[in-house]
């Protein structure tokens, strides 16, 4: 005779199982495919016979190629240098949000904005915004006097991924704001009146009281924007189509290029497969950092 609990787990199984059947045929049977794809010579237009077994090679042809290599490289400083930005400004327009003041209101709002725009319209904005003709990137710094005449931001390679990475930044550091100022309105303001009375400078308030306690949202917004800046793709395929001379080739535009370009299914699907688990191996490492950093704020709030 079961019990009243296990036959509530046995209920709650039943009406799981067609989801979990929809999300088995959506994702592993896709993933695994992949995965097998990745040891065969496969092509997108073939001759109709069989793929061959390739075994490793795609993989070990991958890990020496100098252009995966330099795409890998420029991915990890596009996703490094793009998320620290994005959690600093992030951090710090939401503290400046939840300050009391008027039209504060009207300043969420066009805060959320950018991160509300499609992609492809933001990278459309911002390619016109980085024309060398008429863009008003070119025209707010010749009027400043920083520039001394017209430039092509995203036709030279020392500039182009630099200027996506602004696109990219202006874009997505909403997200963080939106996070940490939610925690932000969390926080009893009894806490800061305590602090105040005890002496505590800002500095020592912002450790003490606000730093833990969004530690955890922002941990959440640094995670997710890693992830999606790692396997970024359409606002580079927008604005620069991986050059000038692949200056913004990342990785997901490498693998685009050789399943889609060269129709080289096989080993596309190889580079996936390894861009998959850098991400993974990224992110690991990432939450890692965060937690140990939460525990030394745990410790010195208690």
């Amino acid at each position: 005779m079961l019990s009243l609990r296990q036959r509530e787990q046995r209920q709650a199984w039943v009406l799981l199982a067609p989801m979990l059947l929809v999300m088995l045929l959506l994702t592993a049977w896709p993933l695994l495919r992949t995965i097998w794809l990745s040891f065969t010579d496969a092509a997108l237009i073939g001759s109709g016979e069989a793929p061959g077994w390739v075994g490793l090679d795609n993989y070990l042809f991958a890990l020496t190629d100098a252009d995966f290599q330099s795409s890998l490289w420029r991915t990890l400083y596009f996703t490094v240098v793009s998320v620290a930005i994005e959690g600093v400004i992030g951090v710090l327009v939401a503290l400046l949000l939840n300050q009391k003041f008027i039209g504060r209101n009207f300043l969420r709002v066009l805060v959320i904005l950018p991160w509300a725009l499609p992609t492809i319209v933001n990278a459309m904005m911002w390619r016109l915004n980085f024309n060398p003709d008429y863009g008003s990137i070119n025209a707010l710094l010749t009027q400043l006097g920083i520039i001394d005449g017209y430039r092509s931001w995203l036709g030279s390679p020392d500039s182009a991924l630099n200027a996506v990475m602004l696109a990219d930044i202006w874009k997505n550091y909403p997200l963080v704001t939106l996070l940490v100022l939610a925690a932000l309105q969390s926080i009893p303001e009894d806490l800061y009146e305590a602090a105040r009375l005890d002496g505590a400078s800002a500095w020592r308030r912002f450790r003490a009281i606000t730093f833990p306690a969004i530690v955890g949202p922002l941990s959440v917004a640094l995670v997710l924007r890693t992830i999606d800046a790692f396997k970024i793709f359409d606002i580079i395929y927008v604005m620069t189509r991986g050059g000038p001379v692949d200056s913004t080739k990342t990785l997901s535009f490498y693998v685009y290029q050789e399943s889609f370009s060269y129709l080289r299914a096989g080993s596309g699907a190889a580079y996936a497969i390894l861009m998959t688990l850098l991400c993974a191996v990224l992110i690991i490492i990432y939450m890692s950092l965060l937690r140990r950093q939460r525990r030394r704020g745990s410790a010195y709030e208690g």
